[in-house]
């Protein structure tokens, strides 16, 4: 008798459980946007296009009537962007790599290592790669061109250190290693985000 209750204890049980495993589902309602706000589609922009520890990325927009010009805007603020990246990164890794070595005078030398990220950040934004590129034309007939683009951050790496290995003020004391390890550390910053 005890196993016969048992057994229909159990049974009772085991129905209960597959009853409520079987429960319809609650449909999911999902919030009605704002009233006055529609969702815009940025393309060429996300987590794709952020810079990551090997490369400098930027992305921007531009518009105009004339196709043409919108893609110019887009490509120089993109341009303009990715140069503000690497030069307040190169400023941290100048600031960082000076503070860390023994250089004699490090006032002049923060600034020479400034004076090379300008003229780093020149030459090599000419060599910035297009990673997405899109044009749309909104109703009203202006164009408006999205863009990112990427730059190595070994080429802007080896750039800095060929021009400061070549600084005769620094040559002495210049040191790849110790610049490379710095910079290093400033990119997986920057792809994090801090």
């Amino acid at each position: 008798m005890n196993t016969r209750k048992f057994t229909l204890i159990l049974s009772v049980a085991l129905i209960s459980f597959a009853g409520v495993g079987c429960k319809k589902k609650n449909k999911v309602v999902e919030t009605p946007a704002p009233v006055g706000e529609v969702v815009i589609n940025e393309y060429c922009s996300g987590k794709d296009y952020r810079s990551t520890s090997d490369v400098f990325r930027s992305t921007a927009t531009g518009e105009s009537i004339d196709r043409e010009t919108a893609k110019k805007k887009a490509r120089s603020n993109a341009q303009a962007e990715l140069a503000k990246t690497i030069s307040s990164t190169m400023k941290i890794v100048g600031d960082n790599y000076v503070n860390s070595t023994e250089f004699n005078n490090k006032e002049e030398v923060t600034e020479t290592f400034q004076e090379m990220a300008r003229t780093v950040v020149d030459q090599q934004l000419k060599g910035a790669m297009e990673i997405c590129e899109v044009t749309t034309k909104r109703t009203d007939g202006v164009y408006v061109h999205y863009i990112a683009l990427e730059l190595s951050g070994q080429k802007i790496a080896d750039a800095y250190s060929s021009g400061l290995s070549q600084n005769e003020k620094l040559k002495a004391d210049y040191n790849y290693e110790k610049f490379k390890e710095t910079f290093e550390k400033e990119m997986q910053k920057l792809s994090e985000g801090k």
